[in-house]
């Protein structure tokens, strides 16, 4: 389930939320979100810790430690309710709708006194806001839109959230006696985006050990349904969890039965009927007969139907059943072909970890290198200047090699401006091995300024890699109104690869939009964005989104070797040169 470390963030960063909501101090509220970031990424528990532990996170001080020692002591923070109590509900649920700040919401209530979402949808529609200040059509258009994204994401819940939870269970499933086999199944298993309910799959003799034991799992809010062969239960997050059991016999059949998708099912039952067979969760018959003839394993099961076994991340009828009766099926990029990491940060910037920490722990995946990418300094909070990053370098190279022979690349992510210039003239962009560019603003340009934009970002001979390209907040905040097409004929003209961020809230490029890119000639790059050394593990989910676009290793550049990956960063950019370094004859270490 999730750690504790997330509910105290979310806790204070809706505290700091509510302090701008009633005109509190606004660095008091920034100093909340820091430390809500800081503990949210702490790689221990802090249930573990006592207040003078608590103090030793960055950002976090004593007031901040006292009342996060309250909350795990006695799993209240006075000081949150407190403020609560000051706000109607109805505005705190208006801060939940993207694009409306606590601001925002509290002038709403106040000047037309609306406290709920349907209340300011109808208020929208009598253009009742335009008189308001701060308000106009661009606002109402905005607000409308994020309405719309927080009702279509419904009870939905990000991949990490549900990947988390589901992992909790069926290691608490693997536990209890007779469990044969057991994992999650269904969207999660296919790595969609959002996840709206989570299904594992255990197979095993006898049920009843299991059903009995999910009910007793320590985050259950309620039984939704209990039965010999399925329970539902809801967790206190709102998750619901639908655990199903079936014979050992069976579980081939089950399982790809109840990883879907629905879309992907029917085909494959097309396919049986016109071999005379009927698919089921419980085995692949003789239509005739019933007699069961395979349903052990999936691979059994699709090479009766004579396809090779499928991807789970595949299975959404987008072309997958008649490539594999082609034999065509690709390789799919896997996390084994992941040699190294290319946009991270540290506490030098807005990370959590320190430069020593995050290469440590990136060794330990086995990379054989690792970029670090602070923020430049045109993004002003970050406090970055020319003496710092020249610094960072020092240490870099100091390190470099030392961690498991991992190789270290010292990097930046540039911020991208409103006309598509970057931080720092080209001469001293020269001496990084490599330039993450991305957009961090003026998201409400129109769609050919932004455009132009990312194209101009694409054509500065220092940028490899554009970051997050579409800049969505998955539920929160929509992708930028770009001519898509233009800007990945752009990267494949200019050979600069774009980013799947596999950030959870993220996750951009989205699988559909790699898949148009990759049509125009695109490499990409798989990051993990980690601020911290526990969102280092969040590749995974830039993997997960990469095979659901089809893509295979030779299309990902940190699958590359370090020689070939350095060449293809070497682009068109001069290079003064350092003393004593050869840029792309040093040897890999690692995988390489």
């Amino acid at each position: 389930m999730a750690r504790p470390n997330k509910e105290v963030e979310a806790l204070l960063q809706e505290y700091a939320d509510l302090v701008s909501i009633t005109g509190g101090d606004a660095y008091r509220a920034r100093a909340y979100e820091k430390a809500a970031r800081a503990i949210g990424g702490y790689p221990t528990d802090v249930s573990r810790l006592d207040a003078k532990h608590l103090r030793e996170i960055p950002n976090v001080g004593k007031s901040i430690a006292d009342k996060v020692e309250e909350y795990l002591r006695t799993g209240h923070m006075a000081a949150v309710e407190d403020v609560r109590a000051q706000i109607p509900a109805g505005v705190r649920e208006l801060i939940a709708i993207p694009t409306l700040g606590p601001k925002k919401a509290m002038s709403l209530y106040q000047e037309l006194h609306i406290s709920s979402v349907d209340e300011l949808a109808d208020a929208i529609q009598a253009e009742k806001l335009r008189n308001l200040k701060g308000f106009g059509p661009k606002t109402e258009e905005n607000i409308l839109h994020g309405i719309k994204l927080m009702q279509s994401a419904g009870d939905r819940v990000q991949i990490g959230v549900a990947m988390e939870l589901a992992e909790d269970v069926v290691a608490a499933m693997e536990r209890v006696a007779g469990c044969e086999q057991c994992t999650y199944a269904g969207s999660l298993r296919r790595m969609k985006e959002t996840i709206g309910d989570i299904d594992v799959l255990v197979a095993a003799a006898d049920s009843a050990p299991f059903m009995e034991a999910v009910t007793r799992l320590p985050y259950l809010s309620e039984v939704i349904a209990h039965g010999e062969k399925k329970t539902s239960i809801r967790t206190n997050r709102g998750l619901q969890v639908d655990l199903r059991v079936v014979p050992p016999d069976s579980w081939g059949a089950a399982l790809q039965y109840f990883t879907g998708s629905k879309a992907h099912n029917i085909r494959t039952r097309e396919l049986a009927v016109h071999q005379k067979l009927k698919l089921s969760e419980y085995g692949l018959f003789h239509a005739g007969s019933g007699r069961k003839i395979v349903s052990r394993t999936e691979d059994e099961v699709y090479a009766r139907l004579g396809l090779p076994w499928i991807p789970p991340t595949l299975r959404e009828d987008r072309g997958e059943i008649a490539a594999g009766l082609r034999g065509e099926l690709p390789e799919l990029v896997t996390d084994a072909d992941m040699r190294g990491d290319l946009h991270t940060h540290t506490d030098l910037t807005d990370g959590m970890a320190t430069l020593e920490q995050m290469i440590a722990a990136a060794a330990e995946r086995g990379y054989a290198y690792y970029a670090i990418t602070d923020h430049a300094p045109d993004l002003y909070m970050q406090r970055m200047t020319d003496d710092k990053i020249l610094q960072q370098r020092d240490a870099v190279r100091h390190l470099d090699g030392k961690h498991k022979r991992m190789r270290l690349l010292h990097g930046t992510e540039l911020n991208i401006g409103p006309s598509g210039d970057v931080d720092w003239p080209e001469d001293f962009l020269a001496d990084f091995d490599l330039c993450v560019a991305s957009i961090h603003s003026h998201f409400n340009q129109d769609r050919d300024a932004l455009t132009r934009r990312l194209i101009r970002a694409c054509a500065h001979p220092c940028v490899n890699i554009i970051g997050h390209p579409t800049t969505r907040h998955i539920g929160k905040r929509p992708p930028l109104d770009i001519d898509l097409d233009e800007v990945f004929a752009a990267c494949a003209r200019t050979g600069t690869a774009l980013e799947i961020n596999g950030q959870p809230e993220r996750l951009d490029l989205s699988d559909e939009n790699i898949m148009r890119a990759k049509r125009h000639g695109v490499k990409f790059a798989i990051d993990s964005d980690a601020h911290s050394t526990l969102h280092l593990d969040y590749l995974r989910y830039g993997v997960g989104t990469a095979q659901r676009a089809w893509l295979t290793a030779e299309d990902v550049i940190n699958t590359w070797p370090l020689g070939r990956l350095r060449r293809f960063l070497d682009k068109d950019r001069p290079r003064k040169g350092r003393p004593g370094e050869g840029r792309t004859s040093r040897p890999a270490g690692g995988r390489e």
